[in-house]
């Protein structure tokens, strides 16, 4: 019987990772939407309903955020989207903000429709073994329900002076697949070859983050590197959703990461 409800959990998880990475190219585009708790109502997620319509008319294949954005912007009306809700916060003027606390939980995810869940984890900061607790009991809660699980490594503390650095990320990301997460979100490393060294070293996944917002170029250019270097995909927030055209930078976007291209070939699609 056991053995059943385990055939079973597997099973549900590759269904539900279905919704979120793109089964002919097994890649995926994801844009996170939770700033709203860590910096507030900011520019691009006023109406969070407009703004998931825009990146899923683009071709995004998932969108993230907390229960605000499953009851406020999901699904509300125009493409349909992937669903990860995430199970993690803090805020940006809290004691701590690198403490990452649970707020909500996989059970709870499921009875709202989730396609999958997500936790923050900041490697080398003060609270790293509360939240690898966490990372560790909702792994093991996934795995009993079938709920897939993004882990979001970032290197960050008091010891870490370099956030970006290639030991430093393929260590966050490789703690992710040890715990049983079946994709992990992490920093770029600057270039194809260090972040080889990430995506090498970890047995599942890997989705690199956008980051702060930049130029079309720049940030085009980071997602032609990390694809380059082994990801599966890319995780992109403020640089997508904050764009003065969401659907068009998705659709650039979408042009190297499922087809290949170049950056140079996704800033024609800008331009046009």
């Amino acid at each position: 019987m056991r053995c059943m409800e385990e055939w079973f959990g597997m099973r549900g998880k590759e269904i539900r990772l279905e919704r979120i990475i793109d089964r002919n190219t097994r890649k995926t585009i994801i844009v996170p939407m939770d700033h709203g708790v860590s910096n507030g109502p900011i520019a691009g997620l006023i109406d969070l309903g407009e703004a998931v319509d825009r990146v899923a008319e683009g071709g995004a294949n998932a969108v993230l955020g907390h229960v605000g954005l499953a009851l406020h912007g999901h699904r509300k009306s125009g493409r349909d989207v992937g669903l990860i809700l995430h199970l993690s916060a803090s805020t940006a003027i809290g004691p701590d903000p690198n403490e990452k606390v649970l707020v909500n939980s996989v059970t709870n995810a499921l009875k709202m429709g989730a396609d999958a869940v997500s936790v923050h984890i900041n490697i080398g900061a003060d609270s790293e073994a509360r939240m690898l607790t966490d990372l560790g009991e909702v792994a093991i809660e996934c795995m009993e329900w079938g709920m897939p699980l993004l882990a979001m490594m970032y290197p960050r503390g008091r010891k870490i002076a370099d956030e970006h650095s290639p030991d430093h990320v393929a260590l966050a990301a490789r703690v992710a697949a040890e715990f049983g997460a079946d994709m992990v979100k992490t920093v770029y490393t600057g270039d194809p070859d260090s972040f080889r060294i990430v995506t090498r070293g970890c047995p599942v996944p890997v989705v690199v983050a956008g980051g702060s917002k930049t130029d079309d170029r720049s940030t085009l250019e980071l997602i032609e590197g990390a694809m380059a270097g082994g990801a599966t995909g890319i995780s992109i927030g403020r640089n997508a959703f904050q764009h003065q055209s969401p659907a068009r930078f998705i659709r650039a976007a979408a042009l190297i990461v499922h087809e290949g291209r170049s950056a140079e070939e996704a800033c024609e699609i800008l331009k046009g």
